[in-house]
């Protein structure tokens, strides 16, 4: 496996754990709104910035090629974008579907 597979079944993880996180940041800075408002401040351009890097690796997939399994299905992420699965995957061997 090269780097560029590696990436391709990196990414889509790092894809949904920034998500995730973005998601708790703007959380927080609701709930600090009104008593530390510097603090959700921050929190919101955190946000952003997250934006910005969900933008860049989604660009950077696509760019590899989009998003591969990794061998033997180990990982077993379920919150992988439906949409953006262009290739076409074997029998399913070993891998475990949450339905």
């Amino acid at each position: 496996m090269n780097d560029i597979e590696k990436l391709r079944v990196m990414l889509p993880h790092w894809i949904d754990h920034n998500q995730g996180h973005g998601k708790e940041f703007a959380q927080w800075a609701e709930k600090l709104t009104d008593g530390s408002p510097e603090v959700a401040q921050l929190l919101q351009t955190a946000v952003q910035s997250l934006q910005d890097a969900q933008n860049c690796l989604e660009q950077a997939l696509e760019k590899a090629g989009g998003p591969l399994e990794a061998p033997g299905g180990g990982h077993n992420h379920h919150s992988h974008d439906p949409h953006k699965h262009e290739h076409t995957h074997g029998a399913h061997g070993g891998h475990h579907h949450h339905s």
